[in-house]
């Protein structure tokens, strides 16, 4: 249960983050951020893994980078459920897609175990 509560805050900081780097992504507030990281992670949990089976053929024909684009996908998901989490273009989807996952991906290695 505590790694799963780190792994939100740490996904929740890391959206926060992203939302003062890249312009077109937008949250109003840390507890906006709380609940994307966490529609994050239900959607990566079980949307992502189907969406992943599909698009296999052509995830393999671009050696992974298909994957991206994915990810960019499940940014947009969480997007349209969450409103007040506010994406304004597919670039800085995909940059913030990439921003969000190096950053939770630091915290995980500088403050878990």
């Amino acid at each position: 249960m505590q790694g799963f509560l780190l792994r939100w805050l740490f996904n929740a900081v890391a959206i926060y983050l992203t939302t003062l780097v890249i312009r077109g992504i937008q949250v109003p507030d840390f507890t906006t951020a709380l609940i994307a990281a966490l529609v994050l992670g239900i959607v990566n949990a079980f949307i992502r893994p189907i969406v992943l089976l599909l698009t296999l053929p052509i995830n393999i024909l671009t050696l992974g980078l298909f994957t991206l684009i994915v990810n960019t996908l499940m940014l947009y998901l969480v997007a349209a459920v969450v409103r007040s989490f506010v994406i304004t273009s597919f670039w800085s989807a995909l940059i913030g897609a990439l921003l969000i996952a190096l950053i939770s991906t630091v915290l995980s290695h500088v403050f878990a175990r």
